[in-house]
């Protein structure tokens, strides 16, 4: 097993039934979603594991070269330009180890639950969309696809059919939202189900939004044995 990126990890009961590995956007850190899980109000019965990233600190272009953490370089204001495709694949590759580490410890890939906000989202859906283990879903915040042309060579069997949630503000100055809706159009083209929503915000995430997400991942792991039982 390779050496892992720096992450935080974080469990809500003991044998948890799922993982989510958690990825922050540009700027941010591992902590940045941390407080997130409280307000999922996640029922007692669903204890789930929860994998915060930390992207490595490079350069920006569009910030004058400054360095900060990033998933990968942006060099334009027109964020889908130029994309810097061997720092994307260098966070494919990071998460993909993540992955392949809660498989090792015995949990299985279809338990496992890809989610990001904007660049972290970026990263989650080209990992999750060329994964050839079969992933539980992916959950796109305020994001959109980068490395578009190559989906169609390199998307894989076992995903075809992935659950995918985008969520996009309708005042996002910093990913478009025309930008994230022909994105959410290019996966669609391909065949992906994407699950849509928008909401009247800016660049960030809001109470209606966040109780979505809720359901939506109480739904990819349905009700545990013990409620099945109790309900026959």
């Amino acid at each position: 097993m390779p050496n892992l990126i720096q992450h935080l990890e974080l469990t809500t009961g003991t044998e948890p039934r799922g993982t989510i590995i958690w990825l922050h956007g540009l700027g941010a850190d591992c902590w940045d979603f941390v407080s997130i899980v409280k307000e999922l109000h996640l029922p007692e019965n669903l204890p789930l594991r929860f994998i915060f990233p930390q992207a490595p600190s490079r350069p920006i272009t569009i910030n004058s070269g400054h360095v900060m953490p990033g998933w990968y370089d942006i060099a334009m204001s027109e964020i889908e330009r130029k994309p810097d495709e061997a720092g994307v694949r260098e966070s494919q590759a990071s998460i993909d180890a993540l992955i392949d580490r809660e498989v090792t410890r015995g949990m299985a890939a279809d338990k496992i639950i890809l989610a990001g906000f904007s660049q972290g989202g970026a990263v989650a859906l080209q990992a999750g969309l060329r994964q050839t283990q079969p992933l539980a879903g992916i959950l796109a915040l305020s994001t959109y696809l980068t490395l578009a042309d190559s989906l169609s060579i390199e998307k894989t069997v076992a995903n075809a059919n992935i659950p995918i949630l985008m969520a996009h503000g309708t005042q996002d100055p910093i990913v478009r939202l025309a930008l994230a809706r022909s994105s959410r159009d290019a996966m669609t083209a391909q065949g992906y189900n994407i699950e849509w929503r928008e909401y009247p915000m800016q660049h960030s995430l809001c109470g209606e939004e966040v109780e979505e997400i809720s359901g939506w991942i109480q739904a990819r792991y349905g009700k545990p044995e013990s409620q099945i039982l109790l309900a026959c």
